[in-house]
């Protein structure tokens, strides 16, 4: 039995994945509020008590983490936690705990994904030796790389989300000003996740409330409009925002998931060129899914193009969404059950 996780700034995912040959069998997942609990520890702790499994059961477990790892420890991005993989270890009585950045995670199930897993935004033309690139938007934003070795995608973690937001046009600009008289820094994450679509809002609505902060549970406009209307929880924001935007209800709230679109194919972009992803680029998170139309509308795709003297390399990358919300589960159940087979 294997043990894996996708530990995200909104929720964490944990299930139990029994070996198979061409992708890890799913015996049982279980969903978690993150912030509804101290640690990691006491997440698992409960899952193995509902479940009626013994630590000693678990051969290995491996957790996708939205955050950097490094020598087994992770502090967490957009979560209070501190994670170290011998402590875990120490403390759940499962022998063997891995960590791997949630991107990295994500990274090792797009080998095993089915085409009804994915939705195709640009068909593009696969080179078989070429590297792949991931980006995903959620709680907050991650990038990985997967290397092209031997035929065998190799993820490679990143901390891109916390690059530079680099504008494109006028109207970015402008945002890009009125955040960096909030923020000391003006990252890509500030603006291509679920709480950067808050804060475009509150730049299209002239909203901006005081001493607004990059968390979901504290970002407070000032005022809300129609097509939002009123909202007890700030976390339901996004979801609240990318409705109204879709279903037209206001043209601000349009606007503001026109900048979002424009941001993510930019960004995504930015990432198949660095990476030089010709094997593909896949737009993973729990944004992509929910906004289909938006991303097929043509935006996203023109902001990823337009790369000047590299256009005609990046139309040639294929594009998909991942469609699987436990994608990055999977990953890190495929990483455990490779890593036990290695010892």
């Amino acid at each position: 039995m294997f043990l894996a996780g996708d530990v995200g700034g909104t929720k964490t995912l944990l299930g139990f994945f029994t070996p198979q040959a061409d992708r890890p069998s799913v015996v049982e997942i279980g969903e978690f509020v993150t912030l509804d609990y101290d640690g990691l520890e006491a997440i698992i702790r409960e899952f193995l008590k509902a479940q009626n499994i013994n630590p000693r059961q678990v051969d290995t477990a491996c957790f996708g983490v939205a955050g950097a790892v490094t020598d087994g420890v992770a502090r967490l991005s957009n979560v209070p936690w501190l994670i170290d993989t011998g402590a875990l270890a120490e403390r759940t009585g499962i022998q063997q705990c891995l960590l791997l950045n949630d991107l990295e995670a994500l990274g090792y199930a797009i080998p095993v994904l089915e085409p009804d897993e994915l939705a195709v935004l640009q068909q593009g033309v696969a080179s078989a030796n070429g590297n792949a690139a991931v980006i995903a938007a959620g709680t907050g934003l991650g990038e990985a790389m997967l290397h092209n070795v031997d035929g065998r995608f190799v993820p490679a973690a990143s901390e891109g989300g916390h690059a530079d937001f680099a504008p494109h046009t006028t109207r970015e600009l402008r945002m890009t000003e009125a955040l960096m008289k909030i923020f000391d820094h003006v990252s890509v994450e500030h603006v291509v996740s679920g709480p950067g679509l808050v804060n475009i809002y509150q730049f299209t609505h002239d909203s901006f409330g005081s001493g607004p902060s990059f968390t979901p549970s504290s970002v407070t406009p000032r005022k809300l409009c129609a097509g939002v209307g009123q909202v007890r929880d700030p976390a339901d924001l996004p979801a609240r925002i990318s409705q109204s935007a879709l279903e037209h209800r206001c043209p601000l709230c349009v606007e503001a998931m026109d900048i979002f679109v424009d941001a993510y194919g930019s960004e995504a972009g930015n990432v198949a060129l660095q990476y030089v992803a010709t094997s593909g680029l896949y737009v993973g998170g729990g944004i992509a899914p929910k906004i289909i139309p938006a991303l097929e509308s043509g935006t996203f795709l023109d902001a990823f193009r337009a790369k000047g003297r590299m256009r005609d390399l990046v139309t040639t990358m294929p594009v998909s969404v991942i469609l699987n919300p436990d994608a990055a589960l999977v990953g890190a159940a495929v990483h455990a059950i490779a890593a036990s087979a290695a010892e």
